[in-house]
């Protein structure tokens, strides 16, 4: 059974930082594409960060320079350091998982889903 299990979330300020992990299990972790989604009260679930096996990275334009993507093989743990946060960055963030060397930052790509941590970014 696959489990994708995210922490780190919270409340902030404007400014702050906060990092997301999700730990993996069920899955040959290592082999994964994995990623970051997020999704605001009324909106559609956006990407965030993608990270394939090799390590290659790819991020929402709109977020290159504050949020970094990151994974440790060893753990089966993937990571997003979240910097200088605006409130527009409130979501719930979610983990995503799927069996490829794509990078897409796609929710339709992904199979397997985590629960989701709320952010919340204060003004």
């Amino acid at each position: 059974q696959v489990q994708l299990v995210e922490s780190g979330g919270g409340a902030v300020q404007v400014g702050g930082s906060l990092r997301l992990s999700c730990v993996a299990s069920g899955i040959t972790y290592s082999t994964y594409c994995m990623g970051w989604f997020r999704q605001a009260p009324g909106k559609e679930r956006e990407g965030v960060a993608v990270m394939n096996r090799f390590g290659r990275a790819s991020y929402a334009d709109s977020l290159k320079g504050r949020f970094s993507i990151s994974r440790d093989n060893a753990k089966n743990t993937l990571y997003l350091q979240m910097n200088n946060l605006k409130p527009e960055d409130t979501a719930v963030y979610y983990c995503a998982a799927e069996s490829s060397t794509y990078l897409l930052l796609t929710p339709e790509f992904f199979s397997y889903w985590g629960q989701g941590t709320q952010v919340t970014v204060a003004s």
